[in-house]
């Protein structure tokens, strides 16, 4: 039966897929993600006010990246050998804990930093080195938190939520995510940002702490049961054995191998444009504070009705079709984008853009959640993400070099912040043409029966 048919079924099976724990993660999520949303602005907007090198813009977002690729497989070791939710609950006081000296640190120099419109406009007395190193450092830590917490939040949902019920648990958990990270986060922190720098920091610390107090309190043992092989030889292979394990698991299977290449290749792409996005949203697009965060709450929009819409996509035309159109949704708004001169402009894209960003997440994520073994399932889970976030990092490196390189070859400044879109644009349309053919639904329906 269908969901949504009957009402009365369909609420029945809602309670017996989403229980107690289910909400207190949302719960915890949606608060940390509302400090998340004040922090996407904080931190760009800081950042520009340190320096207005698009080099070293982009290095604070590979520090935050770069753990994907030299932490993410230890991770999924990690996952599977401890308790998740003591990972979530740990990394999350440590987050906070790590806030609360950034908001230390900004406070103190607050008063030589510039004001909100004297960064729009580009003023900036040089690089401050003493705060810009403090953003550099934090955003690596940050990065090494990020890849236990978001790995063991993955996985430890399969053990909250039956396999029926993923794809509507993972689109309600986006989509809740994204009205606090994107709709109501930024604006706040815009208005944060212009009594105090430091204030919104020291509300991200605060959201991070509720979070972990919600995590605490889930009810039951997280821990991932061992293989009866295991159990009986007395003690778990090494560490490196291990990971190898998951690697191996992972590359034989023919649909999670090709899924994992291009998830890769896309989010590479979309990282050559982030590396420098504040500054093109700045400087192309004339955004302010208030305007930075109206152009992110377009996104939010977008995401929040591709949360609501994205099982029913997903079974009304099938996986694969919803997984060709998200592949060609890509490169179309991201050219656009590129050329766009004006905020509300860029915003409809993103808007546009989020649905479908949101449609690919729902379907694959739940996917990996219901084919991968759980006493696999964090260390092939770290496996995809390593091939999936492992790229960003290269790819925000590219993306600053690539506006660094045409300024030196004497293009104009805001020219040379649209080329990243343009260079992604071309290469998003060449991965969807290689990707389409590999996702098809008979394909996913064939992982989903065999497991």
């Amino acid at each position: 039966m269908s969901e949504g048919s009957d009402g009365t079924e369909d609420s029945v099976r809602t309670k017996i897929v989403l229980g107690r724990n289910y909400w207190k993660l949302w719960t915890a999520s949606v608060v940390a993600n509302l400090g998340d949303g004040v922090a996407l602005i904080a931190y760009p907007w800081l950042a520009s006010a340190v320096t207005r090198n698009a080099l070293l813009i982009a290095l604070i977002a590979i520090a935050q990246r770069i753990p994907w690729l030299i932490f993410s497989l230890p991770a999924g070791v990690i996952t599977d050998r401890i308790d998740r939710r003591k990972i979530m609950t740990s990394t999350a006081i440590f987050r906070a804990a790590l806030t609360v000296g950034v908001a230390g640190v900004v406070f103190v120099n607050q008063d030589v930093l510039p004001s909100p419109g004297e960064v729009v406009s580009g003023v900036t007395a040089g690089t401050n080195m003493t705060v810009y190193l403090v953003l550099l450092v934090s955003a690596l830590l940050f990065g090494f938190a990020e890849v236990l917490y978001d790995n063991s939040a993955q996985t430890i949902l399969p053990a909250i939520v039956e396999p029926k019920g993923l794809e509507k648990a993972n689109a309600r958990l986006w989509g809740a995510e994204m009205v606090m990270n994107q709709f109501a986060g930024p604006p706040l922190g815009s208005v944060l940002i212009g009594v105090a720098f430091a204030l919104p920091f020291l509300l991200n610390a605060g959201t991070f702490a509720i979070a972990a107090a919600l995590i605490f309190a889930l009810s039951g043992v997280f821990n991932v049961a061992r293989p009866d092989s295991e159990e009986i030889e007395g003690e778990r292979p090494g560490f490196w054995v291990e990971i190898k394990e998951g690697v191996t698991w992972l590359w034989a299977h023919p649909l999670l191998r090709p899924m994992a290449i291009i998830l890769g290749l896309l989010n590479g792409l979309f990282a050559v444009v982030a590396a420098t996005w504040v500054l093109f949203a700045q400087e192309a697009l004339g955004v302010t504070t208030t305007t930075f965060a109206f152009l992110m709450m377009a996104g939010a929009a977008g995401g929040v009705l591709g949360s609501v819409v994205a099982p029913k996509i997903s079974e009304k035309l099938g996986s694969g079709t919803s997984l060709y159109l998200s592949l060609l949704v890509m490169p179309l708004t991201t050219l656009v984008i590129g050329f766009a001169t004006h905020w509300v402009v860029a915003g409809a894209l993103y808007f546009l853009s989020s649905i479908f960003s949101l449609l690919w997440n729902v379907i694959t994520v739940s996917l990996r959640q219901t084919i991968i073994p759980d006493h696999l399932l964090g260390r092939v889970n770290s496996v995809y993400r390593f091939f999936g976030w492992g790229m960003m990092p290269i790819g925000l490196g590219i993306g600053g070099l690539i506006v660094i390189g045409a300024e030196a070859f004497g293009m104009e400044r805001v020219m040379a912040l649209r080329l990243p879109y343009f260079v992604s644009a071309v290469a998003l349309f060449l991965v969807f043409l290689w990707a389409a053919p590999q996702l098809t639904t008979e394909k996913i329906e064939k992982a989903r029966d065999e497991a």
